[in-house]
């Protein structure tokens, strides 16, 4: 590796780091604004990813227990964000699904100046830059959700 490539990495490294607190801090910002907690929003995101999910699903994307899942749920039905269905099949099988138009009344506001200065940003970049970043969060996505898996894996594994 050249000089200024060890320069560049350790840059790089600065820049996700950082990338990756404000990241946090606008979350938890805007989760305070919509009266959640950081961590409840974030998971009401990756239900609405799931578009409907079990809690044992959910336990194995999150790491988190049951019982954690549990508690999480609670708060969310309480706040209308999601609901508990039952399988038609299989009374004991619980989904929990999403309240859509709740979460978007509820969150889309304060995302608003996020995605205007987003698209804003992205047109300052040529297409090929563009696929470039997309490579760049591709990879980072598929790095880090290994990790994760590696380290629920382990975690799961160990305790008693």
């Amino acid at each position: 590796m050249q000089p200024d490539s060890q320069d560049t990495i350790q840059s790089l490294r600065a820049a996700s780091r950082t990338y990756s607190d404000a990241s946090l801090l606008m979350h938890e910002a805007i989760a305070r604004k919509a009266g959640l907690s950081g961590t409840d929003h974030k998971y009401l995101g990756l239900i609405m990813q799931q578009g409907q999910v079990t809690a044992g699903e959910l336990a194995t994307l999150t790491g988190l227990t049951t019982g954690a899942i549990t508690g999480l749920v609670d708060r969310l039905v309480k706040l209308k964000l999601v609901k508990r269905q039952y399988d038609k099949h299989d009374r004991r099988k619980v989904y929990i699904v999403p309240h859509k138009e709740n979460i978007q009344t509820l969150l889309e506001p304060l995302f608003v100046p996020l995605q205007q200065q987003t698209l804003a940003f992205y047109d300052t970049f040529s297409a090929d830059e563009l696929q470039v970043i997309l490579r760049y969060f591709s990879g980072a996505i598929d790095i880090m959700t290994n990790i994760t898996q590696q380290l629920n894996d382990t975690t799961q594994s160990t305790q008693p």
